[in-house]
């Protein structure tokens, strides 16, 4: 005789309260949902409280995806869902390992970001932070011809590094203000109609404006340093919309202390989040640093949690999740077929 009693429902552990958008809410019409219920963001023990016997955990890309949070979750946990572009804080190997599958967001914020990215090019290269300020401390006085002059962006030479979703975005932008625009990929060395391929090296020689659009990986850290930034024009811009470790700040800072960058634009930094009012990155009269708002409009935010929603629903419904890492399970290359990826700085 069959017993009636239903198996119980699987159970999602999300990492914020109140998301945007309607994602979690209908994770919780299947499955058993269980909230941080903290208005500080969960310590990594806090985390892994949470994570225990779920079968699936939706986070951010500030949270740490580690060998200790996967195993205090225990065997039951199919997927980690990233509500975020970005995946420098998983350890692949290590889902890997465990058989757990972990996705992200990619396709729902590359135009809100190259939004900030084109923001930041205007505010440093016209030095429009640096004019707010003054007119926050009263200094507005008579006209003056030399005062808070900028560099054109219009005729400018842009330069990408990186061409994925929000570069690619970002060069139509370029293209509509009149710019020049080249990019550097060190595994696609292909033109299209909005862009040119060109050595990286040319790239930082010959760009009035260089835009960061590179995950944060072994190869890419410190990808910017002193030797990069000496190769750039003094009139040049630096833009960072990827990931903060990819530039060297104090080099950065050094750099346009020196007199030998104009300006530049940061919506990413080293370490997040943060919060001093002496920071030196905040202090810089040629520097824009914004906390980290790419992809901050209500309906990006929605579609990324949306996604991630989506991403666990498939897993757990026993299909394949829709949008898994590179070193997820069911991507990961078989050893022998393992190849280099070029570097950013070789050719």
């Amino acid at each position: 005789m069959t017993s009636g009693t239903s198996l119980p429902r699987p159970r999602v552990a999300v990492s914020r309260a109140g998301l945007p958008g309607a994602g979690v809410e209908r994770l919780a019409t299947r499955y058993q949902v269980t909230a941080w219920e903290g208005t500080a963001p969960p310590v990594p023990a806090e985390l892994a409280r949470l994570a225990q016997g779920c079968s699936a955990l939706l986070v951010l890309g500030t949270d740490r995806v580690d060998a200790p949070l996967l195993d205090a979750a225990g065997p039951d946990l199919r997927v980690v869902a990233l509500a975020s572009m970005g995946y420098d804080g998983v350890d692949l190997d290590a889902a890997a390992a465990r058989g757990v599958v972990v996705t992200h967001t990619p396709g729902v914020l590359a135009e809100t970001t190259a939004d900030i990215a084109m923001a930041l090019i205007l505010m440093a290269r016209r030095r429009l932070g640096a004019s707010v300020d003054a007119l926050r401390r009263g200094e507005w006085g008579a006209f003056r011809m030399d005062a808070f002059l900028g560099l054109d962006v219009q005729g400018a030479t842009l330069g990408l590094i990186g061409y994925g979703q929000i570069a690619r975005a970002l060069a139509r932008r370029g293209a509509g203000f009149g710019m020049r625009v080249q990019h550097h990929h060190p595994r696609r060395r292909d033109d299209d109609e909005l862009s040119r391929w060109v050595p990286f090296d040319e790239l930082l020689t010959t760009s009035d404006i260089v835009s960061v659009h590179t995950p944060l990986t072994h190869e890419t850290a410190g990808l910017i340093g002193a030797a990069e930034l000496a190769r750039m024009k003094p009139t040049a811009t630096l833009v960072n919309t990827g990931r903060g470790g990819v530039v060297d700040e104090d080099a950065l800072l050094a750099a346009l202390r020196g007199g030998r960058l104009h300006s530049a634009g940061l919506d990413v930094m080293a370490d997040e989040p943060r919060s001093d009012p002496a920071d030196p990155l905040f202090a810089e009269p040629r520097l824009v640093v914004l906390p980290h708002v790419g992809s901050a409009t209500e309906a990006t935010r929605a579609a990324m949690v949306d996604l991630a929603a989506h991403n666990i629903e498939a897993v757990l419904e026993g299909g394949p999740a829709p949008n898994p890492l590179p070193g997820a399970p069911g991507r990961r290359p078989a050893p022998h077929r393992v190849q280099k990826i070029p570097s950013f700085r070789g050719e």
